[in-house]
């Protein structure tokens, strides 16, 4: 039996997501897809938070991110492979792949 298709021949748990680009869409996993994990919703995309580990080329650093009214330690990774971010820095998320992991760059031009 073929898969159901939705509008425009997009899979229904998808058709909400048509105004996203299909990476962001995925990191996300779009409210409302149905996955019935804890991180349904969370918008990480862009918010500002405390490098508490370091973060650098071939480790895993960590980040503090405030979400869901509190805050969050979450695994990072540069976005520029070459960067070294120190503890104490801010930094803005640039991707997220849940559940735990963010790749994250310098706020503010630092």
């Amino acid at each position: 039996m073929p898969r159901s298709r939705g509008v425009w021949g997009v899979a229904p748990q998808w058709a909400g997501c048509m105004g996203l680009g299909f990476r962001i869409a995925f990191a996300l996993r779009c409210a409302g897809s149905g996955s019935g994990r804890s991180d349904q919703g969370v918008t990480l995309i862009g918010k500002e938070g405390r490098v508490t580990g370091r973060v650098a080329p071939g480790t895993v650093g960590e980040v503090m991110i405030p979400v869901r009214g509190g805050v969050e330690a979450f695994y990072a990774h540069p976005v520029d492979p070459r960067d070294e971010i120190g503890v104490g820095t801010i930094v803005v998320v640039v991707e997220y792949h849940p559940p735990r992991t963010v790749y994250v760059a310098l706020a503010f031009g630092q």
